[in-house]
């Protein structure tokens, strides 16, 4: 089953592989496009790429932050060896400089083991396909932890949506109900009004009826609340399949905001009024927490 995932996370592994600590952080905040930083060692640079390429497969929208560090257990990375035959060189040389010059002779290790050459410093080979195969496998440990923590708050932002999905839909039957009870309002209203003008003259009925389905066509907002009734739909069906849904999400919203506007501009009772409002409200709130989906 395809989670809703929210593209706030985090996520930690530290493990040691072949005689090499990694320790993997990855961190993630909200974000149009996916935008993959890595930080790693200088000596893991060439693992940059595919560490990106790991994360590319798991998450597919958000600023993603990969940290990454190594230390090496056991024997040492390098073997430094003294050049004697150099370090001689050197004291000899010094030893002669003095005694020309008529100098203090002062020759220290410091002095010595700055000068260039002293020493010799060798790194062993590296294996780079075998490292960058283990630290791949810690990344994943890392991606893992990530996305559980992902998919749980997918699933709180989940119910919270359905939630105010069904608020909305409530309101809208208020709306409905509302607005047929203002059309035999304002044909009552009609009535009595002419009834009170006219006084002892026949009202035409007809006419009464042809005025209260002009003002009923003015105020329909029956199509609005049917196409807003079936995005409710379309988004409970989104946040059930689960998976990358938020740029879709943001479009649908647009078009309920749309529905709710025109709803709005034709209600004419304040009680009604107030209730689209509500809707609004709700449909804010539903936009802020559709930021957070993947």
């Amino acid at each position: 089953m395809t989670l809703v995932k929210s593209m706030t996370g985090y996520g930690r592994a530290v493990e040691t592989v072949n005689g090499r600590e990694f320790t993997v952080e990855i961190r993630s905040v909200n974000n149009r496009y996916l935008d993959c930083t890595v930080k790693l060692p200088r000596m893991l640079s060439f693992a940059e790429d595919a560490v990106k390429q790991a994360v590319k497969a798991t998450i597919s929208r958000g600023k993603v932050d990969v940290f990454i560090s190594q230390r090496a257990e056991g024997a040492s990375d390098v073997k430094v060896t003294l050049n004697e035959a150099v370090v001689a060189g050197y004291v000899s040389a010094m030893r002669q400089m003095a005694e020309q010059f008529k100098l203090r002779e002062d020759i220290s290790v410091a002095l010595v083991s700055g000068m260039p050459d002293v020493f010799t410093v060798e790194k062993p080979d590296v294996d780079e396909e075998q490292l960058m195969n283990d630290l791949l496998g810690v990344v994943q440990t890392a991606l893992l932890s990530y996305d559980a923590m992902r998919a749980k708050e997918g699933q709180a932002l989940k119910n919270d949506l359905t939630s105010r999905g069904n608020t909305i839909r409530s309101l809208v039957s208020q709306v409905e109900e509302g607005n047929a009870q203002t059309v035999i309002d304002y044909r009552t209203k009609l009535y009595n009004k002419l009834q009170e003008v006219l006084a002892s003259t026949t009202i035409d009925e007809s006419r009464i009826l042809t005025e209260a389905a002009i003002f009923a066509d003015k105020v329909a907002v029956d199509e609005e609340t049917v196409r807003l009734r079936s995005h409710l739909e379309q988004m409970d069906s989104m946040l059930s399949g689960g998976g990358a849904i938020g740029r879709k999400l943001d479009f649908l919203l647009q078009e309920m905001n749309r529905e709710a506007n025109t709803i709005g501009s034709k209600c004419t009772d304040v009680r009604l009024a107030r209730v689209v409002v509500d809707i609004k409200a709700e449909l804010e709130k539903i936009r802020e927490q559709t930021q957070n989906i993947e």
